[in-house]
């Protein structure tokens, strides 16, 4: 009888948690056990169900067709760690399934760290919101805030990448060397002054085989202006 009991009991909280069909119902919760980490966004249920997380987007890591995104690495191998083997609460919103049949959930940890919010803050998601699971969406939209701010994880990798844009934008500074543009030269000036990558000082009259090619660093009105100077002819 006592046993009968506490069967009836076990029913009811999973009636409650899953609504009386058995099956996860908007606005409910249970208790499951990760068996694998997917990608940074979604893992699979011992029972085999998948899970995607609610309001969070990280970057894609195995979407067929699709290559390994920027920081996607990172932030698959940031749940495996987080969530591999733990027993966690899953709480669901207006819609528990999306298209794929997937659980769509927002995941606690036994001592209640609150994941989908975790994996925001700390830089390793984008939050995305998709109506009617929007129970949390000011919190993750804080959250996100935040980590931008404080330039965690992949918010500091896009900020470099913008730095590395801006750098590659500015105009090159002209070296020292064969590979600047030629300017136009002075008037009266047309003997093109070059040094090479030996450090040699060299100078190439109007029609020398090395004329065209050459880009001036200087000009000369004259072979005599430019020996001064320490260039000289070219060897052929």
């Amino acid at each position: 009888m006592r046993r009968f009991a506490m069967y009836l009991l076990v029913l009811t909280l999973l009636l409650t948690a899953c609504g009386a069909s058995g099956q996860p119902e908007a606005n409910g919760e249970m208790d499951a056990l990760i068996k694998r980490v997917v990608d940074g966004d979604t893992f699979e249920l011992d029972s085999g169900e998948k899970v995607r997380m609610i309001g969070v987007d990280t970057p894609e890591t195995v979407k067929p067709n699709h290559p390994v995104e920027p920081y996607g690495k990172e932030a698959s191998n940031y749940s495996k760690e987080l969530l591999t083997g733990k027993k966690v609460k899953l709480k669901f919103d207006v819609e528990p399934y999306d298209k794929y049949k997937r659980l769509l959930a927002y995941v606690y940890l036994e001592d209640g760290t609150f994941v989908n919010e975790k994996l925001v803050r700390d830089g390793y998601a984008r939050i995305m919101t998709i109506p009617p699971n929007v129970a949390q969406a000011e919190l993750f939209l804080a959250a996100e805030r935040e980590a931008r701010e404080q330039n965690r994880g992949l918010w500091a990798l896009e900020e470099k990448q913008a730095e590395a844009s801006k750098e590659k934008a500015k105009p090159k500074k002209q070296s020292n060397n064969n590979t600047v543009a030629d300017t136009a030269p002075p008037e009266g000036k047309t003997i093109k002054g070059n040094i090479n990558s030996k450090g040699e000082k060299i100078y190439h009259v109007p029609g020398s085989a090395s004329y065209e090619q050459t880009n001036a660093e200087t000009w000369f009105a004259t072979e005599e202006e430019a020996q001064q100077a320490g260039f000289r002819a070219p060897k052929r």
